[in-house]
């Protein structure tokens, strides 16, 4: 179940108040016979004024699929933790869903993340103790269920822990102050440029996890699997968004580690490297450059030109740049899967 976009946007919009004066400018007095267009919201194109922020950790396990809002949200990172394994950051705020999750615990590799996005409301499970202190000192609302209600952050007895813990957040955002409203953190949405090369899939593989997006020219979108399964939802739909990125990073122990001795792997978003970027049934190779935590990162074409995302969910999958990306680029069964080398 989601909650009505207009409904949500009055509510966030009151939970930002330092936010931008395009908001104002968008209403009507009482009478109007007009009702102006929404603006574009700056993260995913979606027809949806900005506002609040919100950042969640969830959960990408097995046991913790199927997952609980992912649909709603504007942008979906793909990030590598201990053992292999996936996890995911989930940015809220084109539409705030009634209940998201299982939300899982922080990683390093967040605060690089989340840096762009301004001072956005940070819902987590917890995190390692040496990790606490980074995440306190960082540009967030520092909203983890260590410091919330349990009415907040509360266990469906249906799901086995520790995949269970699930946000209401409405709630939370209630009691957020401080966030901002959304922003571009780099890309920005339009037509579909010239060239790249016609795509079916692209399959990439992690060391214990691998995702394959598949193109639905009925849906317009990248449908998801994960290890295998179709990417569904809680209510039964598949995941997949209107652009992936494959996003070519360093991927590298980090001094964090956890209770099981396993070494929290850190993914590198600042700098510069290769990447895929996928839309309307195609793929094009760029360029990503991030000059600094503070700055957004964009996305360039081999002209030098802007490369334009989909409007609509964007999912970026921080890849292993010594890996390579299957890419199919037809339907014919003789066809051998392509290599992307970064």
């Amino acid at each position: 179940m989601r909650v009505n976009k207009v409904a949500v946007a009055v509510l966030l919009l009151g939970l930002s108040a330092c936010g931008s004066p395009s908001n104002s400018a968008t209403s009507t007095s009482e009478g109007s016979s007009s009702t102006p267009k929404p603006l574009v919201h700056p993260l995913s194109g979606r027809d949806v004024s900005p506002s609040a922020v919100l950042a969640v950790k969830i959960d990408d396990t097995e046991p913790a699929h199927p997952q609980i809002g992912l649909a709603s949200a504007d942008v979906v990172y793909v990030e590598q933790v201990e053992g292999g394994l996936t996890r995911l950051a989930a940015i809220f705020s084109s539409e705030i869903p009634t209940q998201i999750g299982p939300v899982r615990s922080a990683r390093i590799s967040d605060i690089d993340i989340l840096a762009p996005y301004g001072r956005v409301a940070f819902a987590y499970s917890g995190a390692q103790r040496k990790l606490l202190p980074v995440i306190a000192d960082a540009n967030v609302v520092n909203l983890g269920a260590q410091r919330e209600s349990p009415k907040i952050y509360y266990r469906d007895e249906t799901r086995n822990a520790p995949t269970n813990l699930i946000l209401d957040p409405i709630a939370l955002l209630a009691k957020a102050d401080g966030v901002t409203t959304a922003q571009s953190v780099g890309w920005h949405f339009g037509p579909l440029p010239a060239g790249g090369e016609t795509l079916t899939s692209v399959e990439m593989h992690w060391p214990a996890s691998w995702y394959l997006a598949t193109w639905s020219n009925a849906e317009k979108r990248w449908m998801l699997s994960h290890d295998g399964d179709a990417d569904l939802d809680s209510l039964g739909g598949q995941l997949g968004p209107s652009t992936l990125v494959v996003q070519m990073v360093d991927i590298h122990p980090s001094v964090y580690g956890d209770k099981f001795g396993g070494n929290t792997p850190q993914s590198e978003t600042v700098g510069r490297g290769d990447a895929l970027v996928l839309r309307d049934g195609r793929v094009f190779k760029v360029t990503w450059s991030r000059p600094d935590m503070a700055s957004g990162t964009t996305f360039s074409l081999p002209d030098g030109k802007e490369m334009l995302f989909a409007p609509g969910q964007v999912w970026i999958w921080l890849a292993d740049r010594t890996k390579s990306p299957q890419l199919l680029p037809d339907r014919t069964p003789a066809a051998a899967p392509a290599s992307f080398h970064a």
